[in-house]
């Protein structure tokens, strides 16, 4: 993320996490950037194409995903993501530090199948300490990864918790199997 301001970069953010297209009033709630400002940070990320307008509402372009450091997953890269690693590559799931539990993941498809049984107090531990998106980042899914900081951010704890990231997970997958098979 070079040159980009925490205020671009907070507005890049909340388009990227929209499913459709934003309003200059939606973006000011989710961002708490007042009218006047964000239309000229708009602007901005208008004419520098990291943003399009359409009839008042705005999305993120394919440049502005990069700038955040989303990558555009193609055929290769997510059938990479979606391999298994070697063990020694593999999550492993602790109670706590020092406390492992003898139970890994060495695929992301695994960790969305273990996550809904393991411990919740492990869960919890992973998700305050960020070790779910530090792996998810090694196995190449920035995307993935973005979206579990929102998750540990929410600060849920048990079964929120695990219900979202199951979620989370398994949306993503969806997403990866869809752009594999292409």
């Amino acid at each position: 993320m070079t040159d980009l301001s925490k205020v671009k970069e907070k507005i890049l953010e909340a388009l990227s996490e929209s499913k459709a297209p934003l309003s200059s009033k939606e973006i000011s709630n989710k961002t708490g950037l007042q009218p006047p400002s964000l239309i000229k940070h708009l602007k901005i990320l208008k004419n520098e194409a990291l943003v399009t307008a359409l009839e008042g509402n705005y999305t993120i372009t394919a440049k502005g995903k990069e700038k955040l450091g989303l990558l555009t997953i193609d055929r290769m890269k997510a059938e990479k993501i979606l391999s298994r690693v070697p063990m020694e590559n593999a999550f492993s799931f602790y109670a706590d530090i020092d406390r492992p539990l003898g139970i890994s993941s060495d695929s992301l498809n695994d960790l969305c199948d273990k996550l809904k049984s393991v411990d919740a107090r492990s869960i919890e531990f992973h998700t305050t300490q960020g070790h779910l998106e530090s792996w998810t980042t090694f196995l190449g899914d920035i995307e993935l990864s973005k979206r579990l900081k929102l998750i540990k951010d929410a600060n849920l704890k048990g079964k929120a918790l695990r219900e979202m990231l199951h979620k989370t997970i398994k949306s993503r997958l969806d997403e990866l199997q869809k752009i594999k098979s292409q």
